[in-house]
């Protein structure tokens, strides 16, 4: 086994990230507070400070008033020492964001493209209005990470194939990092809601735990031991997948829409089951109006208590309608559904706690994910605790950042000396 020696260089770049990385999770710090939790002397840590704030990475961000004597200084990361991009990529429509070292987002822009659109056309136009949103030149970016609704291969990092985004396919990474001229990572979608959801969300610094994506589609992401699972191919977490009694398999795999557990609670699922239900059929002018709001449609016209056609257009305001109207059979049904897939995974990885998210199953929110853990405890013998997303906006743009922010802190962080 090889091993690096413990030379002076290599020491002054541990001292440095871990400096760095407690002044982001517990800054600003003065010399003495900072020395006391690495374990560093003060005139080491002082060393150290200086050599970061010749580097640009560190500043005086303030006072701390003590006893006798002068103000210590407090001492922070510089936010603009790096930025970071993430792009969330769906059928016709791009999400960009722009984050500094420290985490803020500092822009988020969203615009439509054509299905056929060209990544790299695409990619570089969004990530342009981004820049241009947050006043920064793009070269003073340090990751891009794109999330796409595709299978991505874990051995090259390259999309294997995504059927609703047919431009994104296998090639695309290489021609983004030629195009761009910058190191790119691709992530499947799902899989950083997951990593948004340990960072900012319900499952903040959980080690094991399952994202159940509820939509028009269906998806995990799996955390285990810390870290994303993400199968030999990377095809872990196509629950849409799972055989269930009482829907046909599959027989053409090339069809998005024809996975057994899809049936059961995708889209036109849910769509089907509202109708059953009456859910959104008819109700007064005021709620349509709420109900579209909340999706960026206008409001409804007219007033008092008329009667009108809802225009409800996606499965999560029909369960968002439901819980609103208080539609017990409705939710019940859909939780006993949703408890399919969610016991399948739970028997076979034991995660301990699940997270609802997806535009269906954020919608429902914990009156849907306490329906769900009550059915998933009576046909399972583990009783994971079910609960909805906790990451605010959009969760995968939000991931896409986490790990764009991983990879820009280790370049930054690890080049001091």
């Amino acid at each position: 086994m090889s091993t690096r020696p413990g030379t002076p260089r290599l020491l002054r770049q541990l001292n440095d990230r871990a400096a760095l990385e407690l002044l982001l999770s517990g800054g600003p710090l003065t010399r003495a507070e900072l020395g006391e939790r690495t374990g560093l002397s003060k005139v080491t840590a002082g060393q150290l400070l200086a050599r970061l704030e010749e580097r640009a990475l560190v500043a005086v961000v303030g006072e701390q008033a003590g006893g006798r004597g002068p103000n210590a200084a407090l001492y922070g990361v510089v936010p603009s020492c790096a930025y970071v991009v993430g792009l969330d990529v769906l059928p016709g429509r791009v999400a960009a964001g722009i984050a500094d070292i420290t985490g803020t987002i500092v822009a988020e822009v969203s615009a439509d493209f054509g299905e056929h659109d060209d990544p790299v056309r695409l990619v570089r136009g969004a990530v342009g209005r981004a820049c241009a949103s947050a006043g920064i030149a793009a070269e003073r970016l340090r990751a891009f990470v794109i999330g796409t609704r595709g299978v991505v291969d874990p051995a090259t990092g390259d999309v294997r194939f995504s059927l609703d985004l047919p431009s994104w396919h296998n090639g695309v990474l290489a021609e983004l990092r030629r195009g761009l001229g910058v190191p790119v990572t691709i992530e499947n979608d799902v899989n950083l809601a997951a990593l948004a959801e340990r960072a900012y969300g319900a499952a903040r610094d959980v080690d094991d735990f399952v994202l159940v994506w509820a939509g028009v589609g269906q998806g995990l992401g799996v955390m285990l031991g810390g870290r994303l699972h993400r199968g030999f191919t990377g095809g872990a977490g196509e629950i849409g997948w799972l055989p269930v009694p009482g829907e046909p398999l599959p027989t053409d795999v090339s069809e998005p829409q024809s996975g057994s557990f899809q049936r059961l609670v995708g889209g036109d699922a849910v769509t089907g089951l509202a109708s059953a239900h009456g859910i959104g059929s008819t109700r007064d002018a005021g709620s349509a109006h709420d109900i579209g709001s909340a999706h960026g449609a206008g409001p409804a016209q007219g007033g008092g208590s008329a009667l009108v056609e809802d225009p409800v257009a996606s499965p999560g305001e029909y369960v968002r309608a439901a819980v609103e109207e208080g539609a017990e059979a409705f939710l019940d049904e859909l939780a006993g559904r949703l408890a399919v897939g969610v016991a399948a995974v739970t028997v076979i990885l034991d995660p301990g706690l699940i997270v609802l998210s997806g535009d269906v199953g954020r919608a429902g929110g914990e009156t849907l994910a306490s329906r769900v853990q009550e059915c998933v405890a009576r046909v399972c013998p583990s009783r994971p605790r079910v609960v909805v997303s906790g990451v605010g906006g959009n969760p995968v743009l939000r991931g896409a950042l986490v790990l764009a922010l991983q990879q820009a802190r280790e370049q930054v962080f690890s080049d001091t000396v």
